[in-house]
C-alpha cells in the first residue's frame, strides 16, 4: 500500500551553523557529574540499590501465581528432565564424576534465579565449561562459536564412552587430530557401547520428531530424556550389560551434598588463562540469548547484572565442587516453549534436582554411559543444522559471513585462546578495512525537493549548476582521510593538485620575470620625482607623464607577482593573485564544493587538517568550500580542534546541504578570499 501523499511547504531563512545556534539559543551541555547520586545516602538509594542487584525481590512479590504458577512448573520439570542427563553427560565430559554434574544444575541455576534480570535463559552445564576443563578444544561465544563448542562435544563423548579406556582419553587434542584417531580406533571400540549408544539415539530422536509434529497438540512436550533414562537404567540393570557386553555404566553416585570447600590458590596461575576465556564465552552466549528472548516477549535483560548473575553463580558453584556453568540454547527453548515465563521455572528445576542428589542419584547407577552421549548427540541437532546460516548470510551479509567461517576454522584448528584472538583480531581488521573502502558519492538534487541523493543511483537526481555536493558513506578518521581527499578529488572531475603544480610554476615564472625588469622599473620612476599608485583589481594610474607608458608597462608586469609572494608564495588565493584565466589555465565547471557531513560520529586531528587542506587546495583553484549537516558533538569537536578562524568560520557550515547549496548559488565566488593557513598532514 503506498503511502498517501502528503505535501508540505516551510518557509526558512538560509540558515548557517552559527545562525542556527543563535535561532536555536545553543548553549554548553550541562555537565553529568553521575558520581554525585551514587554517594548520596538515603532510604531510597539504598532500596534502589538492593532492588537492583538482587532482582528476585523486585519481581517475585509481584508474581501472578494463578496465571503463571502452572507453565513456569511444567516448565520447570520439563527443564529439569533435560538437565539430569546433561549434567551427568557434561560431567564425563569434563572428566569428572557423574556427581558433579549433578551439583552444577543445583546450585549456579539457584543463584541466577536470585540475581539474573533474564526469564528464560536455562542456567547450567553447557559446551564451554566442560569442554574447556577436558583441554584446549575450541569453544565460543554467540554465532559460530556457539556452535562450535557443542559441534566439539560431537565427538569427544563418544569417543570417551565407545573408543578409549579412560587411561587412553586424551586432553589436549584438536579436533582433527581427534577425528583422525576416532576412526583408527574404531576396530577397537566397544561393540556394546556403540550399539547402545545407536539404539538410544534414535529412540530419543523419535520422540523429539513426534513431539515436533504435534505441537500444537501436546500440552507439554514428551520428557524424552527422562523416558530414556529410565527405560536404559532398568534394561542396563536387567540385562547386566556391564558385566556381558562390558558397556561402561555411571556408577556409584553418592546422596547428599558435599562440604563447601575453598579453591586452592596453587591452581589460580594455572587456570587464569581457562578461566578467563570460560567468562568471556559463557557470558557472551547468556548475554546473546538473553536479549533474544527479552526482544522477542517485551522486557529488557541489564547486561551488567548479568554478568554479577553469572559471576556470582560461578563463584558459589566453585566452593561446591561445580564445574563452570553458562546457559544453554536447548534447554532455553523448552524452558520458552513449555510456558515458563519467569525464572521461578529454574528455581523448580533445581529444585527438582536436588531430590535427585538427595535421594533418587543412587537408582542411576547402572545407567549406560552411551546413553549419555546419546542424549548429547540428538539435543545437538539444531546447532548442526546451524550451517545452513552460510546460505543466509551469503546473500545478507557476506562480511558477516567471512567472519563467520574465520571463526569457524580458527576455533576448530587451534585451541579456545588463540581461537578468540585471531576471531576478535580478525574482526577488528575487517572494521578499519570497511571504512577503509567506503562509497563516495557526488549528490544531485532530487526534482522540487531539498533531497540530495547519489545521481549514480538516481537517475532523475541532477546536479545544481556550479556546484557540487560530495559524500562519504563512512566516518573520516586519521585511517581514512587520504582516501577522502583523494577520492573528493578525483570525483570532481579536476586534477586539483595538477593544476595548482601548473599556476605555481607560472606565478613563478612571471615572478622571476618581473624580478628581472625591476631595474627597468627603478630607472622609469627616477625619471620624474613622482609616485606611481598600483590598484591590483583595476587598471594602473600614473600620474605624471613623460615615462607613463613605460611605468605602466613595467608595474604591470611585475607587480602582482610581487604582491603574491609578499604574502606567502601563494599558499592562498590571496589578493593580487592572478586568476587561472588570466595565468592560461582551464577553470573547473563550478564554482564552489559543499560536502555533507551527515555521517561523520566524530573528528580527529588527522580529519581537522584534512578538511583545512581541502579548503586551502580549492580556494586555489578558485573553488570555494562549504560543510553541512554537522551534528552538535562534531561541531563541539571542531571547536575544541580550533578548526574555524579568520579564513573558515561558522558561516562556512550549514545546516543542511540544501542551506548550502542555496547560499552557493546565491553567492558564486567572484574574487579571491583571504588566506587559508597551510596545513600538512
Amino acid at each position: 500500500m503506498e503511502p498517501r501523499r502528503r505535501d508540505y511547504c516551510v518557509e526558512r531563512p538560509v540558515l548557517s551553523q552559527g545562525q542556527l545556534e543563535a535561532l536555536g539559543r545553543r548553549g554548553l551541555a550541562p555537565g553529568t557529574r553521575r558520581w554525585r547520586p551514587r554517594l548520596q545516602c538515603s532510604r531510597a538509594r539504598a532500596r534502589a540499590l538492593l532492588l537492583q542487584h538482587l532482582p528476585v525481590l523486585a519481581w517475585l512479590p509481584q508474581y501472578p501465581v494463578r496465571t503463571r504458577l502452572l507453565g513456569d512448573l511444567l516448565s520447570g520439570l520439563s527443564v529439569a528432565i533435560m538437565q539430569l542427563p546433561q549434567g551427568l553427560a557434561y560431567a564425563l565430559l569434563a572428566g569428572l564424576p557423574p556427581v558433579f554434574g549433578l551439583y552444577s544444575s543445583f546450585y549456579p541455576v539457584f543463584i541466577y534465579f536470585l540475581f539474573g534480570t533474564s526469564r528464560h535463559i536455562s542456567v547450567g552445564g553447557a559446551g564451554p565449561g566442560p569442554l574447556r576443563l577436558r583441554g584446549d578444544l575450541p569453544v565460543g561465544a554467540p554465532g559460530p562459536w556457539l556452535h562450535h563448542s557443542r559441534l566439539c562435544a560431537c565427538p569427544r563423548l563418544p569417543a570417551q564412552v565407545c573408543v578409549w579406556h579412560p587411561p587412553e582419553q586424551p586432553l589436549r587434542t584438536p579436533v582433527p587430530h581427534l577425528l583422525l584417531e576416532v576412526c583408527q580406533k574404531l576396530p577397537q571400540s566397544v561393540v556394546g557401547s556403540v550399539v547402545t549408544a545407536a539404539v538410544a539415539g534414535v529412540g530419543l530422536a523419535a520422540v523429539k520428531l513426534l513431539n515436533d509434529k504435534l505441537q500444537h497438540r501436546l500440552p507439554v512436550p514428551l520428557p524424552g530424556e527422562l523416558l530414556m533414562l529410565i527405560g536404559a537404567t532398568g534394561i542396563s540393570y536387567g540385562v547386566g550389560l556391564k558385566h556381558r557386553f562390558g558397556v561402561a555404566v555411571v556408577g556409584d553416585i553418592p546422596a547428599g551434598l558435599i562440604p563447601p570447600a575453598a579453591p586452592s590458590p596453587q591452581h589460580f596461575a594455572k587456570l587464569v588463562g581457562s578461566a578467563f576465556s570460560i567468562a568471556v564465552v559463557g557470558f557472551a552466549i547468556a548475554i546473546s540469548l538473553g536479549k533474544i528472548f527479552a526482544l522477542r516477549h517485551g522486557y529488557r535483560v541489564d547486561s551488567n547484572q548479568e554478568l554479577v548473575a553469572l559471576g556470582l553463580s560461578n563463584l558459589v558453584g566453585g566452593i561446591f565442587q561445580c564445574f563452570p556453568v553458562s546457559c544453554s540454547m536447548s534447554r532455553s527453548l523448552v524452558q520458552e516453549s513449555a510456558g515458563g515465563s519467569t525464572q521461578v521455572a529454574g528455581a523448580i528445576s533445581s529444585l527438582f534436582i536436588l531430590v535427585v542428589i538427595v535421594k533418587l542419584g543412587e537408582l542411576f547407577q547402572d545407567l549406560p554411559k552411551a546413553v549419555l552421549a546419546a542424549t548429547i548427540l540428538v539435543n545437538l541437532k539444531g546447532m548442526l543444522t546451524q550451517i545452513t546460516d552460510i546460505r543466509a548470510l551469503w546473500g545478507a551479509n557476506r562480511p558477516d559471513l567471512l567472519i563467520w567461517l574465520v571463526t569457524f576454522v580458527a576455533t576448530i584448528l587451534v585451541n579456545l585462546d588463540l581461537g578468540l584472538v585471531v576471531a576478535v583480531v580478525f574482526s577488528l581488521l575487517l572494521v578499519v578495512a570497511r571504512t577503509q573502502l567506503p562509497r563516495y558519492s557526488v549528490l544531485g538534487q532530487v526534482p522540487g525537493t531539498d533531497i540530495y541523493r547519489d545521481m549514480a543511483e538516481y537517475s532523475e537526481a541532477t546536479e545544481v549548476p556550479g556546484v557540487k555536493v560530495f559524500r562519504s558513506s563512512a566516518t573520516v578518521y586519521f585511517a581514512n582521510a587520504e582516501l577522502y581527499s583523494d577520492a573528493l578529488k578525483q570525483r570532481c572531475g579536476v586534477d586539483v593538485d595538477r593544476l595548482i603544480s601548473r599556476k605555481k610554476l607560472l606565478l613563478q615564472r612571471t615572478l622571476e620575470s618581473g624580478r628581472h625588469k625591476g631595474t627597468v622599473r627603478k630607472q622609469a620612476a627616477a625619471c620624474k620625482d613622482t609616485s606611481v599608485t598600483v590598484n591590483v583589481h583595476t587598471s594602473i594610474r600614473d600620474t605624471e607623464s613623460g615615462c607613463e607608458e613605460a611605468c605602466k608597462a613595467e608595474v604591470s608586469a611585475g607587480n602582482e607577482p610581487e604582491e603574491m609572494a609578499a604574502s606567502g608564495q601563494g599558499t592562498a588565493q590571496a589578493p593580487g593573485t592572478p586568476t587561472l584565466k588570466a595565468l592560461g589555465l582551464p577553470q573547473p565547471d563550478f564554482h564552489s564544493l559543499v560536502l555533507d557531513l551527515s555521517t561523520l560520529s566524530f573528528v580527529d586531528t588527522v580529519c581537522l587538517k584534512s578538511l583545512k587542506n581541502i579548503f586551502r587546495d580549492f580556494r586555489e583553484i578558485e573553488v570555494e568550500v562549504y560543510m553541512a549537516a554537522c551534528h552538535t558533538p562534531v561541531v563541539a569537536q571542531l571547536e575544541a580542534g580550533r578548526f574555524f578562524d579568520a579564513s573558515i568560520g561558522k558561516q562556512h557550515l550549514f545546516a543542511s546541504v540544501h542551506d548550502a547549496v542555496i547560499f552557493a548559488v546565491q553567492h558564486p565566488r567572484s574574487g579571491p578570499t583571504s588566506p587559508v593557513m597551510v596545513t600538512k598532514l
